[in-house]
């Protein structure tokens, strides 16, 4: 008798997160390929996480804090909140996913961009509710399509900001604007992985609407500058009603020991995260230099990669940068996203990509 699967869970498409380096090397018999693809930090995690990282191996045997006290309590102190607005999970998916099955029935529905972060849709989907999905506005969210699309069975709305892949971020004017004209039973949702990298002065104070009391949730992670992607922890700051409907469906134990120590290490750093930083723009710059020179224009972006149009089929170019040991990331169509690397990463990867066009444009 063949398996009997939800038909919305069969027809999903399972998120891929690329090819490790080790295989692709595999795969095509190359060495010292570069992965730039994921929106890592390059400079890897703080030395202050990596040696309280060495002290917590002896206590492996024991099962990690299942509310991350510690964790929660140095976020608070940071953010300027008490502990019961803080919310942590194994990566701030995991706090979207607990969202969205804490607030999401079968049939009901959640507003987000048309290009933005995959795992709202596929969080949504697996749920068995509906993914509006707004196209953007000079690749950017067009926050009033997306307000025009609350309906009375709207739930959450999501905005990524700066968006992924995109790069690019809306203002304190236009998140205001959000938040004034949100029905009450609508949780805003602001992911705000990259929020370290902005470099733009109207980016929105968005702990400011938690204070405020209003119903939202702001996700921020330890993946991406504090640059501890492998152990996977991120959190959330939310009023302690909306923390406590998603605590009633987190598993327990779900950020491991080594990651909450690691977290309240790298979280006093900030000599880690100003110099991550600044190599970010600066080699950000150097990036949208290069391409230029190539002919590429790039979308502005607020983060730690580079979205851009490489003017034939992308998919194409994606796959001949493989086979010159370079990994980026192919989203649709003609367009390419990059993660900022180090120096030598960008230099190999933009002799590559002049390799593969010019390569490419021959055979067209």
């Amino acid at each position: 008798m063949p398996l009997r699967v939800n038909p919305t869970i069969a027809s999903l498409t399972p998120y891929s997160p690329g090819k490790p380096l080790s295989e692709l090397e595999r795969e095509l018999g190359i060495t010292q390929a570069i992965k730039l693809a994921s929106n890592e930090n390059p400079w890897g995690p703080s030395p202050k996480a990596l040696q309280v990282l060495k002290e917590a191996l002896t206590s492996l045997h024991r099962y990690p804090d299942g509310g991350a006290h510690y964790l929660r309590q140095d976020l608070a102190d940071h953010l300027k909140f008490d502990p019961n607005h803080i919310l942590v999970g194994n990566g701030s998916d995991e706090i979207l996913s607990l969202l969205v099955k804490a607030f999401l029935s079968p049939g009901e529905e959640a507003v987000m961009a048309d290009l933005t972060f995959v795992m709202y849709r596929l969080a949504v989907l697996g749920e068995h509710a509906v993914p509006v999905e707004v196209p953007l506005a000079n690749w950017t969210h067009d926050v009033d399509a997306m307000l025009e699309a609350v309906t009375d069975k709207t739930r959450l709305f999501f905005i990524c900001n700066p968006n992924n892949p995109t790069g690019t971020m809306l203002t304190a004017r236009e998140i205001d604007r959000v938040l004034s004209r949100l029905p009450g039973h609508v949780v805003l949702v602001m992911d705000e992985a990259y929020y370290e990298y902005v470099r733009q002065a109207d980016y929105p104070d968005s702990l400011r609407y938690v204070h405020e009391g209003r119903s939202c949730v702001v996700l921020r992670t330890f993946s991406k500058i504090y640059g501890l992607a492998g152990l996977r922890v991120g959190y959330g700051i939310t009023t302690p009603e909306i923390a406590g409907y998603v605590n009633r469906v987190r598993p327990p134990f779900n950020v491991n020991s080594l990651a909450q120590e690691a977290a309240r290490a790298a979280l006093t750093d900030d000599e880690h995260v100003a110099k991550s930083r600044g190599m970010n723009e600066a080699e950000m710059t150097f990036l949208e230099e290069g391409l230029s020179k190539l002919g590429i224009s790039c979308i502005p972006s607020q983060a730690n990669f580079i979205y851009f149009d490489v003017g034939m089929d992308g998919k194409r170019v994606y796959e001949a940068l493989l086979r010159e040991g370079v990994i980026v990331r192919h989203i649709r169509g003609p367009m390419i996203r990059v993660t900022i690397g180090q120096p030598t990463e960008n230099h190999r990867f933009l002799d590559a990509l002049q390799t593969v066009l010019t390569a490419l444009a021959q055979t067209r």
